[in-house]
């Protein structure tokens, strides 16, 4: 079972651009906080906070106001759509979740929808990507 895990994961990694791939071997096991400071430089507060799991992908991301947490958003991903983010669920302030966002992506894997659902799982919206590449000759 074990080799079958690291054959699909080694799989879907070869997948990844070199930039990629890179860019994650930077990000292993990292935290990265945040910091705002008056125009002073003096009295110091936590903006955001990202962590990062063992393969460099962006797990947490938690948002900071003068009150406390103002949002926190958790990634989920899958391995079936190449190791890309598959849901993210966004909570507020309380902790409580409040938006699910769910992607579909196109063969090339760039995003092609977005879909945002309530925490009952109620679907509400929904977003497409569209992408234009400009003719860099003009």
């Amino acid at each position: 079972m074990s080799v079958l895990l690291t054959a699909i994961s080694i799989a879907s990694f070869a997948q990844l651009s070199p930039e990629t791939i890179a860019k994650r071997e930077r990000h292993k096991n990292l935290i990265v906080k945040e910091w705002n400071k008056d125009s002073k430089g003096k009295n110091g507060w936590l903006d955001h906070v990202t962590t990062y799991d063992d393969q460099g992908r962006k797990i947490e991301e938690i948002e900071y106001a003068n009150y406390g947490m103002r949002e926190r958003v958790v990634f989920f991903y899958e391995e079936s759509i190449n190791g890309k983010v598959a849901k993210e669920v966004v909570y507020d302030a309380r902790n409580k979740p409040y938006r699910i966002r769910k992607y579909e992506y196109n063969n090339d894997g760039t995003k092609k929808k977005q879909y945002n659902y309530m925490p009952n799982g109620k679907l509400y919206s929904m977003k497409s990507f569209e992408y234009i590449f400009e003719d860099e000759s003009k």
